[in-house]
This record gives C-alpha cells, sequence and structure tokens, in this order.
C-alpha cells in the first residue's frame, strides 16, 4: 500500500531526519525527533487549509525509551512503508 493510503494506526517510518521548529512543548527549534528509519504510528490524515491538495500526516515516533514522543506533522515524502 502506497504511503500517501496509509490510515490512522499504521506503522510507518521517517525517511530523513524530522526537526522540531519550535512549536512542540518540551521540544526547542532545531532538535531532532526522529532520524531516517524510525518507526511511527500514524494518527491521523489532513491538510492544511492554505495547501488543501497536500497530505500532511500526523505521526508519534518512538523514542530510545520505548514510548511514543509527540504527534508531529509530517508531509508524505518525510515517510515512506519500509524500514
Amino acid at each position: 500500500m502506497a504511503i500517501h493510503e496509509r490510515q490512522p494506526g499504521d506503522i510507518i517510518y521517517a525517511t530523513t531526519t524530522i526537526v522540531s521548529d519550535g512549536e512542540i512543548p518540551g521540544y526547542p527549534a532545531d532538535s531532532v525527533l526522529a532520524e531516517p528509519g524510525t518507526r511511527g504510528v500514524l494518527i491521523n490524515v489532513g491538510h492544511l487549509e492554505e495547501n488543501p491538495d497536500r497530505k500532511l500526516m500526523l505521526v508519534r515516533f518512538e523514542q530510545g525509551n520505548a514510548q511514543l514522543g509527540p504527534p508531529i506533522g509530517c508531509w508524505v515524502e518525510e515517510l515512506t512503508d519500509e524500514p
């Protein structure tokens, strides 16, 4: 199944280093939220009002302590189905 067809609850992986923009509480700007290959769970799929043709995926990535991190908005091109 293509990444853009994924549903909430599906496992996905980061394709690139995902960095905080400073808007997530407890994560300063430029802190690394996920490295390439980090496994996450898809929480929701939507879009920004200003850009309705581009999918935005809400993902919670695994952290080193076996916990899920905060929900992070990711573009489709930042995610993959393969580890």
